[in-house]
């Protein structure tokens, strides 16, 4: 194989420098995720408090410095595939995720002011493996009239 420049390239083809890596699906977000968590499994976590009582534009803004979101948050690979902030919001946005789903895994509820990074990607491994279920749907729904 010849080695030739990018401008002797462009005489016999088209050369795009600006294509992007095709963006991960849900599931891959979620695995990568779950493997960020898994990776300091004893890590004391920042839970976000009581979201299911918050009015749905508080609950889409909270955000907690340390929480599992911010471990997704600071990864290169999920940064550059469009996770914008550590927000409830962005998470359940990026992630694809129900209010059900994202709640089990960063609410207060379950695991008091803090969780272990191990049970938080537990949680995110149940929310990339399973559908949503009548109670999950049924959670969302509630919560959307109640915000109205």
């Amino acid at each position: 194989m010849k080695y030739q420049t990018r401008n002797q390239l462009r005489t016999v083809g088209d050369v795009h420098t600006d294509m992007q890596r095709p963006t991960m699906t849900s599931g891959e977000r979620l695995t990568r995720w779950a493997e960020l968590l898994e990776q300091t499994p004893d890590r004391s976590l920042e839970t976000l408090p009581e979201t299911e009582f918050q009015p749905a534009s508080m609950r889409d803004a909270m955000r907690s410095e340390g929480s599992p979101i911010t471990v997704a948050f600071r990864d290169d690979v999920l940064h550059a595939d469009g996770l914008t902030d550590d927000t409830y919001g962005e998470a359940r946005r990026f992630f694809e995720l129900t209010d059900w789903q994202l709640h089990r895994v960063v609410c207060s509820c379950h695991s008091g002011e803090t969780v272990r990074a191990e049970t938080a990607a537990r949680y995110v491994r149940e929310a990339a493996t399973r559908r949503p279920g009548l109670f999950a749907r049924l959670w969302d729904t509630l919560l959307i009239f109640r915000q109205t």
